[in-house]
């Protein structure tokens, strides 16, 4: 089953006098894959603006802009329509190799997956390490699914969601100290967890679909309405498998993919500069929506 979604991205910055802009890096546009494809594209920027597309060495697709002239404003709107396909895992059909945790990659896959399967992020007293060991059965033999579901299910439990206006991502220590944090901050937990139980992982940024918005309600999922981040975890016989703790999703058609890194500081949805008085700076509003395309008849 195939579903259609309508996208649209607004940035807006505001400025008290008029500025100069440099280039702004945009990860906005969803990634083509065999369980997602991008039908229409659309990307309006004021004022005008050169903008050039490319590749990053993860395949997203950026586009760089730089608006021409100065302004007090610098609006960039991302529109897209997309096919996404149902993509559940509801039993995780991995290799019988990877039934059981752990499990050993082969030595071709550890080739390609070594820089996702490094932590990125130090842990000298090994507080993260004990914290994911605790999903590990001491009682029979643990299943690589049910680590993974747990672990998935217990930070959305466990750990309150809190906005957060300053850029950037908190260690996984900090989110641990803590027990709050944004949805890129429950992705990079439970990534940096699982690496250091040797199962190679992802941050993925996207968007979040809920039907509840559909009608003005309020979401029922964490994340919609913004940018949403999440994770994806390589099993072996399975791929790149989507866990979302915030929401404790395994895969599903509500997650639509942007970027994917190794690091939150590598999907920015949008980076740049400009130029001016050091006060100039009004603030910034982003929203997106996203919206089920009903067929007709």
């Amino acid at each position: 089953m195939t579903v259609q979604y309508d996208i649209t991205h607004t940035t807006c910055y505001r400025y008290s006098s008029p500025v100069t802009f440099g280039e702004h890096r945009v990860m906005f546009r969803p990634r083509d894959s065999h369980d997602q494809r991008v039908l229409a594209t659309d990307l309006q920027v004021s004022p005008e603006a050169v903008v050039r597309m490319i590749q990053d060495p993860h395949s997203n697709s950026v586009a760089l802009v730089t608006p021409l002239g100065a302004a007090s404003e610098l609006k960039i709107v991302c529109s897209f329509t997309i096919e996404h396909a149902h993509s559940q895992y509801p039993e995780l059909q991995l290799s019988p190799s990877a039934l059981i945790f752990p499990f050993a990659y082969s030595v071709e896959e550890r080739f390609d997956l070594e820089h996702y399967m490094r932590p990125h992020h130090d842990d000298p007293d090994g507080v993260l390490t004990h914290w994911a060991r605790q999903f590990m059965r001491t009682d029979g033999p643990t299943g690589t699914r049910n680590l993974l579901l747990n672990m998935n299910q217990f930070i959305r439990d466990h750990f309150g969601y809190a906005q957060r206006e300053r850029e950037g991502t908190q260690t996984p220590l900090q989110t641990l100290s803590l027990g709050t944090g944004t949805c890129r901050d429950f992705a990079l937990l439970m990534m940096e967890a699982i690496r250091r139980l040797g199962v190679a992982s992802r941050f993925v940024s996207g968007y979040l679909y809920d039907q509840a918005l559909d009608s003005g309600s309020d979401a029922g999922t964490v994340g919609a309405g913004a940018t949403h981040a999440w994770l994806q975890a390589y099993l072996p016989g399975a791929g790149w498998v989507t866990f979302d703790p915030t929401n404790n999703l395994l895969g599903g058609n509500q997650l639509i993919r942007v970027g994917v890194a190794r690091d939150p500081s590598q999907a920015s949805p949008i980076s740049g500069n400009w130029f001016g008085a050091a006060n100039a700076f009004l603030g910034m509003t982003a929203t997106v929506q996203v919206r089920r395309v009903i067929p007709d008849g």
